[in-house]
C-alpha cells in the first residue's frame, strides 16, 4: 500500500510517501517522495520554538511540500479542467476553519489534480506543541474528505522507535530486532526509557521529572551565549575542548574514563581539569530510571555567574570546558539509566531515538560502553537524517498502527500536546 504521511508536531514541516508491504514482524518500506520544511532559522530569534510562528509557517508550507512529494513520486497528475464542488469545499472550509491560508491553498490546488493513488493518510496527532499538530491533524482529515482516503493517528514517539527500520525496500529481517527491546528516546521535549515486549507494545519505565535531555542543551547553550537550535553548538565546543585535551589526558574523553565500569556499581569522578567541582550527574546513583536534568542547568548558570565574577570572565576556553562537561554528564547519566534498565529487563536491544540521538558523542559512548559490558547487546540508531522530527518514521508507525486496525474515524482523531505512549 501507498502511505501519505504528514509530520508537524513542532518546528519542521515534512510529508512523505512511502510504499509498505507484509506483516509488523515483516514489514518492508520503500520511499517514494520525502521532503521537510525547517523553520529553525525563523526561531533562532526567539532562543526556542514559538509555537504561534510554529503554526503559521506549517499553515504556508503544507502545499507547497504537498506538491513537492506528489511530484517526486510522479503522482501528480492535471485534470484537463479545475471541478467544482461546492458541497466538498463547504466540508474543507468547516474542516479548516481555524487556517483559512492553508484552506485557500487547498482549494487553489486539489480541484486540478486528479486523486493520487494513495491507500492511506499516516498523520502525528501528538505529542508536540497543540497548535502545530492541529495544522497537520487537520489537513490530513482535508485530504481524507477531498480524496475519499482513510486517516491513520500515529504517535509521534512511536515514529521514533520505528525510524531504525530501513527504508531501502529490502525486507526487514526480524532476528536482526530481537524483542525484548529497549528504547531510549531523547529529543528537546522528550528524555525516556521505554521498554519493548512486543512490536505496539510498550511500557514507558522512566522519563525525566523536569527539563527534557535536549531542552537542557538548548538553555545551556543560551546561558553560554551560543545560537539556537543549541544542541549542535554545545557538542561542536565540547569536541573542540576534547581534541585540545588530548595528550594531557590522553586519547580518551573524560566520560570513556568516568564509564568503564559500567552497571549498578558506583562510578568515581576524577576532578574536572580546569573547575575545582565537576558538574552534577543528577540521579545517577538512583535506583529507578528516571532523569532529572534542571539541577544540572542550575549547576551550569551559578558557576557562569561565579566565573563573570573573575577578571577573565567567561572566554571562549571556559565555554569550551563547561561545554564538554555538561555533554559529559548528560552522557553519563543517559548511560548509566539505560544500561540498568538493559540489565533489570534482560533486553536483547537497544533503540536510541530522537533528536538527541545524532548527538557523536553520546552515540560513540552508548556504542562503546555497551559493546564492552553488554557484547551480545544489538543496538540501533536511526540515520542521523531521520533522528529529528521527520514524515518517514510516521508511514512506518502508520503502517504497523493499520495492520493492527484497519478503521479510523476522521471525526475522532484529534491533537493530544501530551499523547504518552
Amino acid at each position: 500500500m501507498k502511505i501519505l504521511s504528514i509530520e508537524t508536531s513542532c518546528d519542521e514541516t515534512a510529508l512523505s510517501i512511502i510504499e509498505a508491504s507484509g506483516t509488523v514482524k515483516t514489514p518492508k518500506f520503500k520511499v517514494l517522495a520525502n521532503e521537510i520544511a525547517s523553520q529553525a532559522s525563523l526561531h533562532a530569534q526567539y532562543g526556542g520554538v514559538f509555537p504561534a510562528v510554529a503554526k503559521r509557517e506549517h499553515t504556508k508550507a503544507c502545499i507547497p511540500i504537498l506538491k513537492r512529494v506528489l511530484t517526486e513520486a510522479k503522482m501528480e497528475k492535471p485534470l484537463k479542467k479545475k471541478v467544482s464542488d461546492k458541497k466538498q469545499e463547504r466540508k474543507l472550509s468547516k474542516i479548516l476553519d481555524r487556517e483559512p491560508e492553508l484552506l485557500k491553498d487547498l482549494l487553489e490546488y486539489i480541484p486540478l489534480i486528479k486523486k493520487p493513488k494513495i491507500d492511506a493518510i499516516a498523520v502525528t496527532y501528538g505529542p508536540g506543541l497543540e497548535p502545530a499538530l492541529w495544522v497537520g491533524v487537520n489537513f490530513a482529515k482535508s485530504l481524507s474528505s477531498a480524496w475519499d482516503i482513510p486517516v491513520i493517528p500515529v504517535n509521534h514517539m512511536e515514529g521514533h522507535i520505528l525510524s531504525v527500520l530501513p527504508t531501502d525496500g529490502k525486507n526487514v529481517n526480524t532476528k536482526d530486532f530481537p524483542l525484548p527491546a529497549i528504547a531510549l528516546l531523547i529529543s528537546g521535549g522528550h528524555t525516556e526509557l521505554i521498554l519493548i515486549k512486543d512490536w505496539m507494545k510498550y511500557k514507558k519505565i522512566g522519563e525525566t521529572r523536569d527539563d527534557a535531555v535536549g531542552e537542557a542543551f538548548d538553555k545551556v547553550a543560551r546561558m553560554l551565549g551560543l545560537p539556537y537550535p543549541g544542541g549542535p553548538q554545545i557538542s561542536r565546543l565540547a569536541a573542540e575542548s576534547r581534541k585540545e585535551r588530548v595528550g594531557s589526558e590522553g586519547p580518551h574523553s573524560a566520560t570513556d574514563a568516568r564509564t568503564e565500569q559500567f552497571s549498578s556499581k558506583k562510578i568515581a569522578y576524577p576532578q574536572n581539569l580546569l573547575f575545582p567541582n565537576i558538574l552534577p550527574r543528577p540521579m545517577i546513583h538512583t535506583k529507578d530510571f528516571d532523569f532529572s536534568f534542571s539541577g544540572l542547568k542550575t549547576a551550569v548558570l551559578y558557576l557562569i555567574q561565579k566565573i563573570n565574577e573573575t577578571p577573565k570572565g567567561l572566554t571562549e576556553e571556559i565555554k569550551k570546558e563547561i561545554a564538554r562537561e555538561f555533554e559529559d554528564s548528560v552522557t553519563e547519566v543517559l548511560m548509566k539509566k539505560t544500561m540498568l534498565a538493559i540489565e533489570k529487563y534482560g533486553a536483547k536491544m537497544l533503540i536510541v531515538g530522537g533528536g538527541v540521538s545524532a548527538n557523536t558523542h553520546i552515540r560513540e559512548s552508548l556504542a562503546k560502553s555497551l559493546g564492552s559490558s553488554a557484547p551480545k547487546l544489538k543496538i540501533y540508531f536511526p540515520d542521523k537524517g531521520l533522528s529529528t522530527d521527520n514524515s518517514l518514521m510516521i508511514a512506518m508507525a502508520g503502517y504497523f498502527t493499520y495492520l493492527k486496525k484497519k478503521k479510523h474515524s476522521i471525526s475522532g482523531i484529534k491533537a493530544k500536546g501530551n499523547l504518552s505512549l
